[in-house]
């Protein structure tokens, strides 16, 4: 619960408020007093009659009402004072400073429950407990410093640790980077950081409220509102950064799967953004760059122009664009030669656009201006411009801040003399621009932003998919483990993915009689044990029923094996599909390349089921082999449109069967015509 008393209070009680600026009850009052706050102060300390020249009073028993409480007391004496200042204070609102709650001890838990409780029955918001606040354009309700540049078109942040949000505004001051609010929740006990997302959508105005959003997340505790609320914001207008740590895993984790050895926590997070049309993160760095790159134009395209009078930063910025993806097309013909004259020889216009170390302000300005009219496959302009001791930087950043705000393409300055020329940079951003002052960071945050997709509207794909008859499948198992290569047949065959024809028998002759039907060569495959390529259980190109004879028999002796699959041998791309539940995310559906080699290349993408189309081919697209799936070096390419459609109808499988906790499809052969699955298996767990 937000209440605008959170929001915009007219009156703040601040309980355990000091004279002593050092504690947390001090500090706040100073940054509440220095940023203007306009409503009424009270301080609560049995020990002062005033503090920093505002009245003091004993108890929370006599203090006057108020719209908004900070507590900077003991944990023990909050849930108490709560009640109180609730009850008796007309109090809607909270933010509990304090430590030592469901972070420390079994005991802080309950009291954390205890205030709570008291919120809810009073209708009241709580921020924290063990938090530094939050602060916003109305008041500065934190105990830390920096106090940003409040704007009402600056970024919103939202954090679940206080002391990262202090670090992300250091990283944001440097590029210039402004903000609307500051959340830190804490142990987010009544509101976390989905909880404030969901604030924000609902009452979202376009025409007065931020369009940026930044999340620094420790623990996603609720995916479905997260995905609801971001995805909604997005479509609505917004843009979304965020940081989701504590995903790595430490060791191995025992599987027995394909999928289980490469499917992790972090996966389903990848697997959440990607579905939300969340811009990924993984440093204060990126995600305070990302948030600069929000405030700029959009690049509507993956061409880049780069201006510059430096050219080892122009050449790392290439390389690092190139590497995301983006382009730095080669600018010849009659603009291009018009454009030299401009400039002082020895200049190049091949881009990147070198004007020199002696370039002028008057230079930058031809050479953005051919970019911006006269080149037409440039979508974006990046500008290096330093200080290289021998022109006056004041003049050229007066020239890009008006191009800046002129010209209809996007505009990244990267301006790396930040100690040298430190006064011209803040001159710079003052008026309101943002700066990158490393250009590899810049290409790294623009690549994540151009490839973020946008939220799908689409529902589950039903088309192709007997769920009535898939229930009656899962239904009828009644143990829990792998299920047999019958039922994985079966359990496909609902959501129409071609399987290669196949066997399975614990008799030799029953096994030659099918192969001979069909014709050599064939493929044998032990049956039972769980990696059958670990224990020599594959036999490829069996040519006659002589060599399936005596490969038969050598199946059976392998332990655990019970029968022996075999199946027409085909050929085709080696491709691999799997699935993985993750409690509260649902299923995280995986694509690449296949084969041996899934675990140790780790080539795979990450969608979150149920899949639209246009999410499997981002999928397919995303991954680093992609080249192999489209063609390359003369080889034909696989059919990508088939690979996608059975992507998205194993996603809506198992969005109706949460009963299905792994699943491997590893190979399927891709050929030009076709997408065949060879090899699979499914665990289920009821």
């Amino acid at each position: 619960m937000i209440t605008k008393q959170l929001l915009e209070p007219e009156s703040i009680i601040i309980v355990g408020g000091s004279d002593n600026v050092h504690k947390p009850g001090g500090k706040v009052i100073r940054n509440l007093k220095e940023g203007n706050f306009k409503g009424r102060l009270y301080v609560v300390n049995p020990k002062e009659k005033e503090v920093q020249g505002i009245a003091s009073y004993p108890s929370v028993d006599e203090v006057p009402d108020a719209d908004l409480a900070i507590l900077a007391i003991p944990a023990a004496a909050c849930p108490e004072a709560v009640e109180k200042l609730a009850a008796e204070k007309g109090v809607k609102a909270f933010i509990i400073f304090s430590a030592g709650f469901s972070e420390e001890t079994p005991e802080g838990k309950v009291f954390e429950e205890q205030i709570a409780e008291s919120c809810r029955r009073h209708g009241a918001s709580l921020i924290g407990p063990n938090c530094i606040g939050m602060m916003n354009r109305f008041h500065h309700s934190v105990f830390t410093l920096p106090i940003p540049v409040f704007d009402p078109f600056g970024a919103d942040l939202i954090s679940s640790s206080g002391a990262t949000v202090v670090y992300i505004l250091e990283s944001a001051f440097a590029k210039g980077l402004r903000f609307n609010s500051i959340w830190s929740v804490g142990n987010a006990a009544q509101i976390g950081v989905e909880d404030v997302l969901e604030y924000m959508d609902e009452n979202f105005d376009p025409e007065k409220d931020s369009k940026i959003k930044l999340l620094y997340i420790e623990n996603i505790g609720n995916p479905d509102k997260l995905l609801y609320h971001a995805s909604s914001l997005i479509r609505k207008g917004c843009k979304i950064a965020a940081i989701k740590s504590g995903s790595s895993e430490s060791g191995s984790r025992a599987a027995s799967s394909h999928t289980g050895a490469i499917a992790s926590s972090d996966l389903a997070v990848e697997a959440l953004f990607r579905k939300a049309g969340i811009v990924r993160c993984y440093s204060r760095e990126e995600l305070t760059t990302v948030g600069s790159l929000f405030t700029l134009k959009e690049i509507r395209g993956k061409n880049i122009a780069i201006v510059t009078h430096a050219g080892g930063p122009a050449v790392m910025l290439t390389d690092a664009l190139s590497k995301g993806g983006l382009n730095v097309p080669d600018l010849r013909g009659p603009a291009a030669e018009e454009l030299k004259e401009h400039l002082y020889p020895g200049s190049s216009t091949a881009n990147p656009i070198d004007i020199l170390a002696t370039g002028t302000p008057e230079h930058l300005g031809a050479a953005i201006d051919f970019c911006e009219n006269r080149f037409d496959n440039i979508d974006g302009i990046a500008v290096i411009f330093g200080s290289p001791g021998l022109v006056q930087v004041y003049d050229a950043y007066k020239v890009l801040n008006e191009k800046i705000r002129t010209c209809k393409k996007p505009i990244f300055p990267v301006l790396p003399s930040i100690v040298t020329a430190g006064e011209e940079v803040k001159h710079f951003l003052a008026e309101g621009n943002v700066n990158f002052a490393d250009e590899v960071t810049l290409a790294t945050a623009i690549s994540s932003v151009y490839n973020a997709q946008l939220p799908s509207n689409e529902g589950p794909e039903l088309e192709g998919v007997d769920i009535p008859r898939l229930r009656k499948i899962i239904e009828s198992i009644d143990t829990d483990g792998y299920v047999s290569p019958e039922i994985v047949r079966d359990i496909f065959s609902c959501a129409n993915i071609p399987m290669v024809g196949e066997l399975v028998s614990n008799s030799k002759a029953e096994i030659i009689a099918q192969a001979d039907a069909w014709g050599y060569p064939v493929v044998a495959k032990v049956v039972g044990p769980v990696h059958k390529s670990d224990v020599g259980g594959v036999v490829l190109n069996i040519r006659s029923a002589e060599h399936l004879s005596l490969e038969f028999d050598r199946l059976m002796k392998i332990a655990d094996a019970n029968s022996v699959m075999i199946q027409p041998m085909i050929s085709g791309t080696e491709l691999f599909i799997g699935a993985k539940y993750e409690p509260r995310f649902g299923h995280v559906i995986l694509c690449g390349l296949g084969g041996i080699f899934v675990e140790v290349l780790k080539d795979v993408a990450s969608g979150l089921a149920p899949l639209t189309i246009h999410e499997a081919e981002s999928m397919i697209r995303s991954i680093r082999a992609y080249k192999i799936i489209r063609g390359t070096r003369g080889k034909e390419g696989l059919n990508e449109k088939q690979f996608a459609e059975i992507i998205v109808r194993l996603s809506t499988l198992l969005r109706f069967a949460t009963e299905i906790k792994e699943l491997d499809i590893n190979p399927l052969l891709g050929r030009k015509d076709s997408i065949t699955a060879v090899d699979a298996r499914i665990r289920i767990e009821k």
